[in-house]
């Protein structure tokens, strides 16, 4: 499981799996031999996933997810383990992004976006750090973003979340030496992230950002990329930008 370089009987949990890079890791990774193990809010939309990865020869499982809750995390790494009898990798995946300027005071926006991005990290990591001790390997994808490097006009709390969820990888990292821990941090790319936007503002100036945009199978290529690895290998970083947009 350690040695190998490829996918093949790898177990790999996906949170925020209902579309996006999660729904296309998920497809990518079961294309690839591995039993997935997908968790999200919308469980009518695993239950279709699931079925389609199972239709095509792969292995899947889902249950629901709310990242924000602990419990819940807990509930969803176990369920790998049982179900597996080990797990290889998480992919803490699960992401909001309610865009808006600092003026607006959407202080409940951006309290979902600490409770998402940064909390549902942190909980992917406790639920799973133990379990990946005890086995003596794993590996840890946690999903950043481009604006983790950098700040735009009402970014401002998307960008700290993001910015967070590298400080804290590289923190996992260096406090682990037998657990792999790699940042996918995408450019622009396509997904329902916009879609929670409600600051009429920020709306129109994402709507311009992401006239490029790239396909989520490229960030899914990405995190099979790192997985791949051998296991003394350890990527630690990626960014992921289409190749005609300047952001």
């Amino acid at each position: 499981m350690t040695t190998k370089n490829d996918l093949t009987g790898k177990v790999v949990a996906i949170t925020g799996a209902s579309s996006g890079i999660g729904e296309a890791t998920a497809r990518l990774l079961a294309q690839r031999g591995a039993a997935v193990v997908l968790g999200a809010r919308r469980t009518d939309r695993l239950e279709k996933l699931v079925a389609d990865i199972r239709a095509q020869g792969g292995t899947a499982e889902y249950a629901a997810l709310d990242v924000a809750k602990l419990n819940e995390m807990q509930a969803f790494i176990n369920l790998a383990v049982t179900r597996f009898g080990h797990i290889d990798a998480i992919v803490n995946n699960a992401g909001v992004m309610p865009l808006s300027p600092l003026h607006a005071l959407k202080i409940d926006e951006w309290n979902r976006m600490i409770d998402v991005n940064i909390r549902g990290v942190l909980h992917g990591i406790a639920a799973g750090l133990p379990i990946l001790k005890r086995q003596g390997f794993g590996q840890f994808v946690n999903v950043s973003s481009i604006g983790g490097h950098q700040v735009w006009p009402t970014s401002s709390v998307y960008s700290a979340t993001k910015f967070a969820v590298l400080a804290i990888s590289d923190g996992l990292r260096q406090e682990n030496t037998d657990i792999r821990v790699t940042v996918i941090s995408p450019g622009v790319t396509e997904s329902e992230l916009a879609d929670t936007i409600t600051d009429e503002g920020a709306a129109k100036m994402m709507t311009d950002f992401r006239r490029i945009a790239l396909s989520p199978t490229a960030i899914a290529r990405a995190i099979a990329f790192a997985l791949e690895q051998p296991g003394d290998v350890d990527v630690n970083e990626i960014i992921v930008r289409p190749t005609a947009s300047p952001y």
